[in-house]
């Protein structure tokens, strides 16, 4: 019989297994996504959007339109599209720069965080209990590991970064 694989070994090497449970952990993360997107009438790149505009003003940085549109793949009119929706439907606001008032950056509303919670906080609450169960050094270990999957995840196929991410859109789906 041709070799079938690290899936097909009787006994799975301990990496594989961590493998598989992390692929595992993202199918339910995806779902859990979808879920939340389909209960409150919005598409996964919204979800996806927001979470980016949250993880920026958690580093303190502005999220322009464009930028937004570079991180998720989206061209320019598939991003105003996609904060167009989002404004209408209460999650973001544009905010004019008051020094340059032809820059506008996106925020999201208090609201669309207060809706996020509801839904992912329960799941967030429970990630970090299971963390406080780990010593310092075994925190250090997962976060190590973490970083270097994103990180994998993020490369091209050919050990360098992917040149869309998050520089020029890489596809036209408005969303």
């Amino acid at each position: 019989m041709p070799d079938q694989g690290p899936e097909m070994e009787p006994e799975m090497e301990p990496e594989m297994e961590i493998v598989h449970l992390l692929r595992a952990v993202a199918v339910e993360l995806g779902a859990h996504t979808a879920r939340f997107a389909q209960r409150n009438g919005m598409h996964p790149t919204d979800v996806r959007a927001l979470i980016a505009l949250m993880d920026a003003s958690r580093a303190g940085e502005e999220m322009t339109a464009g930028r937004l549109g570079a991180a998720l793949g989206l061209n320019s009119a598939g991003t105003t599209a996609l904060v167009d929706r989002l404004e209408r439907a209460g999650h973001v606001r544009r905010v004019r720069d008051e020094r340059d008032r032809r820059r506008v950056t996106v925020e999201v509303d208090e609201r669309a965080v207060a809706l996020g919670w509801s839904a992912f906080g329960p799941l967030i609450g429970r990630a970090v209990e299971l963390l406080r169960g780990y010593d310092e050094r075994e925190t250090a270990a997962v976060r190590g590991f973490l970083t270097g999957v994103r990180e994998a995840a993020e490369e091209d196929g050919s050990g360098h970064p992917d040149p869309a991410l998050p520089g020029e859109p890489h596809h036209n789906n408005p969303r």
